[in-house]
């Protein structure tokens, strides 16, 4: 018997090459002609861009220089205006200015409120504009962004409508000076002194201490009580029967003997002036008296002056009376027969009356068989 190679070979087939078994490949080595071509690519795309980065790079740089030097010059032409506006002041209550108030630091403190708001609006818009210019310089479509930017600022505009109606009050109000820390001011819907001013909110703290958070965009009205000047006014009333000029003599000499006296000379800002007569009527008449103060001290004027009109009225027997329609005091002897009671008919023992409220005595009848 043959053996299989032999008849394999008898009958003319060759034998098949064994499989190679499945398996990566060795990674090929780069050689150094490979990396002699890659360095020689990138060597050629650096040569062909690099006057492109050089321009691009001059470019922003200019950019940059340029805002940088036009923000400085804006911050320093804003901060020159605001020193000028703070050194000049207002000339008079009919002035350009007129809406500040006379006292030196109040215009210090709204000139550092503008300068601020100023310089950040500019330093804002400068630099903004440079950062677009440096996103178009690296060849950036700015439409999309643009358009994206002008749609999501006008959602925002809907959706916070109050928070920018409360900041775009909050600038007015600081532009035109409506009110200033420290100030007294009527809001409308609280009143009380300002503790801090913001572009969205002002603090007020009440006569109570409380603390009243206010919206600028919620104020309709402002009365600032602290700006300028105050007037305090005294109403007195006596008896028509007084002399008047004795009294006008006495409240003379009340109003120039206060105006000369500290710490009330430097709280009144003119004369305690006698208007005169206010009122009259069949038993009183009321006389009024004015005086300009310093603002916020008004009440405290009236005080004073009250107290001193009631001492020199005493010295001078002048008579306070009180209320609209003062009644005079009458002195009347008292009746001795108020407490007696009237006269009756049953006090009488004879009369028909008591005869009739008697009771009637029992009849006696006689015992029969009598």
């Amino acid at each position: 018997m043959s053996s299989l190679p032999a008849a394999l070979l008898a009958a003319g087939a060759s034998p098949s090459p064994s499989p190679s078994p499945s398996g990566s490949t060795a990674p090929a080595v780069p050689t150094l002609q490979d990396a002699q071509e890659s360095a020689t690519n990138a060597a050629s795309w650096v040569e062909q861009n690099w006057s492109t980065w050089l321009a691009m790079g001059l470019q922003i740089l200019l950019v940059v220089v340029v805002a940088v030097a036009l923000r400085a010059v804006v911050r320093r032409a804003i901060t020159q205006l605001i020193d000028r506006m703070n050194r000049s002041g207002p000339s008079g209550e009919a002035g350009a200015l007129g809406g500040l108030l006379v006292n030196a630091e109040r215009r210090r403190q709204r000139a550092a409120a503008i300068g601020s708001v100023l310089r950040s609006v500019a330093s804002f818009l400068i630099l903004g504009t440079a950062a677009l210019m440096v996103l178009g310089t690296f060849k950036i479509n700015l439409a999309p962004l643009l358009a994206s930017a002008g749609v999501a600022g006008v959602a925002i505009g809907f959706g916070a409508r109050n928070l920018v109606t409360d900041f775009l009050s909050g600038v007015f109000m600081i532009l035109e000076d409506q009110y200033g820390v420290g100030d007294v001011i009527d809001a409308g819907v609280a009143t009380g002194e300002v503790i801090e001013v913001g572009l969205r909110v002002t603090k007020l703290r009440g006569d109570s201490g409380e603390i009243w958070y206010v919206r600028n965009g919620e104020v309709k009205r402002i009365g600032n009580l602290s700006q300028g000047w105050a007037t305090a006014g005294v109403d007195v009333t006596v008896k028509a029967s007084e002399d008047l000029d004795r009294v006008k003599a006495t409240l003379d000499e009340v109003a120039e003997k206060m105006s000369k006296e500290e710490p009330w000379n430097e709280l009144l800002w003119g004369q305690v002036e006698v208007l005169g007569l206010d009122s009259v009527l069949i038993d009183s008449m009321v006389v009024r008296l004015s005086a300009r103060t310093m603002p916020g001290k008004s009440v405290t004027v009236e005080r004073e002056l009250r107290w001193r009109i009631k001492r020199a009225f005493d010295a001078a027997s002048i008579r306070i009376v009180g209320g609209a329609t003062a009644v005079e005091d009458q002195q009347e002897t008292p009746d001795p027969t108020v407490a007696v009671a009237a006269p009756s008919a049953y006090s009488n023992a004879d009369s028909p009356q008591t005869a009739a409220a008697s009771p009637i005595a029992p009849q006696r009848t006689a015992p029969p068989g009598k």
